[in-house]
């Protein structure tokens, strides 16, 4: 098992000496947007500035096979979803005061599926229904990457890149967007629902993922905190007449041109900032703005969905779909030792994340289903890594030898899975092609119940997601003649493989 760090991650601190230290560009923008945040970025902003002197990137593809996807669908579990609580369940252990956490496997007991061969855990009842339209990955392991922290795996998670890196590397919603393009140029190519990035200590890193890094601004995520905001993100103010409007976006250009990407950046960077304005605006004036308005679904469908935001954004994944955006990620949104980050009372904060996602989940699928979209649309559930039942904090009375002595649970709140752990995770398809009712790799039935048999790695995962959409695993994108690979692990050694099995 790997180590683990459970602290956050935060801005370093600030050397007296720093200022001096800064080239002219680097002390232009912390004067513009304060030190301490300029030095919290690290090398992402002074990447950025690297990738914005540069050219638009050169693309270098392979021919692909014929594509079984046109549009993914991520089901972001940020935090650190529990394997053994949800996909993955092994021996049930209930609840008694003393029992060692050694002997505590699942706090849940299995329950049959639509699919013969795959069970779940009790509190998804409802997915249950839809897993026979399902792959379940069950050897998914996190990388070694020296702590086990949410953000640093979360970033490896969406970029197939380990942080820090030399230069803003896209998100897997941007390289799709550019790669594949638009299904329909009114709508943005790829939304992100239910993150927001103004967290405290770990924003910084999150806003380093969520974004199109060197492919420009246009390739970005359209980023929707709220769902049921999401109709006042798209509409113009009622107040607000096309002339006013139009003034406000001459405004609005006067002030970019005074900002750091028109002062050091490339004709590239800058055109590509004022494509995206153009999207903007022409979302704003497009009857695919309705897709975005909650209000407009039908009230027996909007209450089948509404368990909370994460329902909601996958009420809107689906309108967005329908209306033709490639990539679409809902998330029941990273905040530390909250929602999936169960550093406490595991058992009973899964029980309440169960019921914020079960309904809408399989609405989801039975919707796209219906619609006739699911064959076409690859649906990804997924967590940056797994947890294991080693109780955290100080659960009464702990052996100190642990060594020889396991801890043991005294409480109620020591009760679930609460260590992070990379050894083992589970991820979860729907749809674009994938086998159903059909289950791919294996863990240990006992403790620390890690992947035995077939080990999926974020680059595998990459490349099976790419191959649905018809992109090769090795697509490289030539940054001032420097190749950036679509995938790649850690130490650059290989690139993504494509795990064909689990593909009808």
């Amino acid at each position: 098992m790997k180590r683990e760090d459970d602290g956050n991650v935060g801005p370093n601190r600030e050397d007296d000496n720093s200022t001096a230290k800064m080239t002219k560009e680097e002390r232009f923008i912390s004067a513009k947007f304060g030190r301490r945040d300029f030095m919290a970025a690290g090398a992402t902003a002074a990447a950025s500035l690297a990738a914005l002197a540069g050219q638009e990137p050169r693309v270098v593809q392979a021919a692909a096979p014929a594509s079984t996807a046109d549009t993914v669908i991520v089901l972001w579990m940020a935090g650190g979803m529990a394997q053994t609580e949800t996909w993955d369940p092994k021996r049930y252990t209930p609840f008694a005061p003393g029992v060692p956490t050694s002997q505590v496997l699942s706090t849940f007991p299995a329950i049959d599926t639509a699919a013969d061969n795959i069970k779940i855990s009790e509190g998804l009842e409802n997915v249950a229904k839809v897993m026979d339209r399902a792959s379940v990955i069950r050897g998914f392991q996190a990388a070694d990457l020296g702590f086990i922290l949410h953000s640093r795996h979360q970033f490896h998670w969406h970029t197939s890149y380990v942080p820090p890196q030399p230069m803003a590397v896209p998100h897997i919603g941007s390289v799709i967007a550019k790669l594949m393009g638009p299904k329909n140029p009114n709508v943005p190519s790829f939304v992100d629902i239910g993150q927001n990035l103004e967290i405290g200590g770990e924003s910084a890193a999150l806003k380093s993922f969520h974004t199109a890094g060197f492919l420009g601004t246009e390739y970005g995520p359209f980023l929707i905190n709220d769902p049921q905001d999401a109709a006042n993100a798209v509409r113009p103010p009622a107040d607000v007449g096309s002339a006013r409007f139009l003034s406000r976006r001459k405004l609005y250009e006067q002030l970019v041109a005074k900002q750091p990407v028109y002062q050091f950046g490339s004709d590239f960077q800058r055109e590509s900032l004022m494509r995206s304005m153009d999207n903007a605006n022409r979302l704003l004036t497009s009857p695919s703005a309705k897709a975005f308005d909650l209000s407009l679904e039908p009230k027996g469908s909007f209450d089948k969905y509404n368990t909370g935001r994460f329902g909601q954004g996958c009420l809107l994944a689906r309108r967005l779909v329908e209306e033709g955006t490639r990539y679409v990620e809902v998330t029941t949104e990273y905040i530390p030792f909250q929602h999936w980050d169960t550093h406490q009372d595991g058992h009973s904060r899964a029980v309440g994340m169960k019921k914020e996602i079960d309904i809408p989940v399989a609405q989801l699928i039975l919707d796209l289903e219906e619609r006739g979209l699911l064959d076409r649309t690859l649906v990804v559930l997924a967590s940056e890594f797994g947890r294991d039942a080693v109780t955290e904090g100080t659960p009464g009375k702990i052996v100190k030898d642990q060594a020889t002595t396991p801890p043991i649970m005294q409480l109620p709140v020591h009760y679930g899975m609460h260590r992070h752990f990379t050894s083992a995770a589970s991820v979860v398809m729907w749809g674009g092609g994938v086998k159903k009712g059909f289950v791919y790799g294996k863990t240990a039935d006992e403790r620390p119940c890690t992947t035995i048999e077939n080990p999926v790695a974020v680059e595998d995962l990459f490349a099976t997601m790419y191959h649905a959409l018809g992109i090769k695993p090795d697509a490289t994108f030539y940054v001032e003649q420097r190749p950036i690979y679509v995938t790649t692990d850690p130490t650059n050694t290989r690139r993504g493989k494509v795990i064909t099995d689990l593909f009808a």
